[in-house]
């Protein structure tokens, strides 16, 4: 083998790129399959995986491409995409460069359309507390359409027909195409600042949805919403729903059930007025005689009859009156002088120089009650004392030697009390009232 023979991998991935380069069928394909691992990049730049149930390839949407996708897409969504298969030299792996991508299944528009939908719901823009209720009897009301349009003859004719009175401004705008929705924005906006229109009326007549897709558009849904005038949408026909329909403060089926919605037919308010009119004539009418009977029963009265004694009586009345208010005064005085008193009374008895002598005279009573007991306390204890000193000296040895008696004691001093504490020959000491007298033991007799 010669060295000819040998490819480097450089050499091999190039040479493979040109061979998926020059074969017509890889340099303008269609593919389906289902997206994951879908990345946008911060560069506007899609990278994502197009899979099916056994094989899986590289896919690239640069952002020139995809800025005009109306969906958004998504793992798992299934998608139908036309571009060219290359060699990615870097990695040695092929892949697909879309050029063109739109759902597999379900149309285009109808993804973005929903996805719109979501998104805008979402948000509250369809919430009923940001509907703006319409005006019962506007004076102008401002029409957004194609000025030659069925639509805008359809809605200008039913209104001079309902309700002449109107006035109409017409703001002509595009209804279809790329350059439609900035055209209503406009026209929206315009109507804002223009004074005096109290209901716009927005549509067209009725189109495919592409031709429709103007109110699908996200500017105009934005417009519509943040509009101070209420909105009436009067897109297509009865069966063609649109963004704007969601959120506009009132949906009509048609341009023409719009107008119809716009004002009241002159007629109905004619006879609504004829019927008020009826009916505040008879109301009139029964007020009128409730009041005369009253008046008739008034001059009846006995006030209108005999006004001089109704004067006196009254007269009468008011001495009596007054009578009694100066009764009610004059007792009324008389119990808050009386409350007045008591108070005062109440006021000096718990007064503090008054409770200070009442507490110094009680004091001066227990001071002298416990002087008063001391006392007595003081003979009790002096005679119990004395009771108790006469029982002492009775029974005092000295009282009983007095009458004769004497008390022996051994040498040591031991007290005899028996002939048997002695014995002959023992030293004695006899104790006497006025002496003692020593002796010795000569002789013992026992008893």
């Amino acid at each position: 083998m010669s060295n000819d023979q040998i490819f480097t991998i450089s050499a091999l991935t190039k040479y493979i790129k040109r061979t998926f380069d020059n074969d017509e069928i890889l340099s303008n394909i269609w593919i389906k399959g289902e997206i994951s691992n879908f990345k946008k990049h911060s560069r506007g730049h899609m990278y994502f995986t197009i899979k099916d149930d056994h094989s899986r390839i590289q896919a690239v949407m640069f952002a020139g491409n995809n800025r005009f996708l109306k969906f958004i897409p998504e793992d798992g969504m299934n998608i139908i995409v036309r571009g060219s298969v290359t060699v990615y030299e870097a990695t040695g792996q092929y892949q697909i460069y879309v050029n063109e991508m739109q759902p597999d299944g379900v149309g285009n528009l109808y993804l973005a359309f929903e996805q719109l939908k979501k998104k805008l719901e979402t948000a509250g823009y369809f919430h009923e507390m940001y509907k703006k209720p319409l005006p019962k009897i506007p004076k102008e009301i401002g029409i957004i359409t194609s000025p030659t349009g069925a639509a805008v003859r359809d809605i200008i004719t039913t209104l001079k027909r309902r309700f002449p009175q109107v006035r109409i401004t017409l703001l002509p705008v595009l209804v279809q195409g790329t350059e439609a929705p900035a055209s209503i924005v406009k026209a929206i906006q315009l109507a804002n600042e223009t004074p005096g229109i109290e209901v716009l009326i927005v549509g067209r007549g009725g189109g495919s949805i592409e031709e429709l897709w103007a109110f699908n558009e996200e500017i105009v849904a934005n417009a519509i919403f943040h509009s101070n005038i209420p909105i009436i949408s009067a897109v297509g026909h009865e069966t063609d729903v649109t963004i704007a329909d969601f959120i506009a403060d009132k949906r009509a089926a048609t341009p023409t059930a719009a107008a119809e919605l716009a004002v009241p037919h002159w007629e109905d308010l004619y006879d609504k007025i004829s019927q008020r009119k009826i009916r505040l004539q008879s109301s009139v009418a029964k007020k009128l005689e409730a009041e005369r009977k009253k008046l008739t029963n008034l001059q009846k009265s006995y006030a209108f009859r005999y006004p001089e004694q109704l004067v006196k009586q009254k007269e009468q009345q008011l001495d009596r009156t007054i009578d009694k208010l100066q009764r009610s005064m004059k007792y009324l005085i008389e119990k808050k002088r009386t409350a007045i008193v008591n108070l005062e009374k109440d006021v000096q008895m718990n007064h503090p120089k008054t409770q200070v002598s009442k507490a110094k005279e009680q004091l001066e009573k227990n001071h002298a009650l416990l002087q008063q007991h001391l006392g007595n306390l003081k003979k009790e204890k002096e005679f119990e004392f004395k009771h108790l000193l006469t029982k002492l000296e009775a029974l005092s040895p000295l009282k009983i030697m007095t009458r004769g008696y004497s008390l022996a004691y051994k040498e040591d001093g031991e007290l005899i009390k028996s002939v048997s504490n002695v014995a002959v020959g023992d030293a004695v000491k006899i104790k006497l009232k006025d002496g003692s007298v020593l002796c010795q033991v000569d002789n013992i007799e026992k008893n």
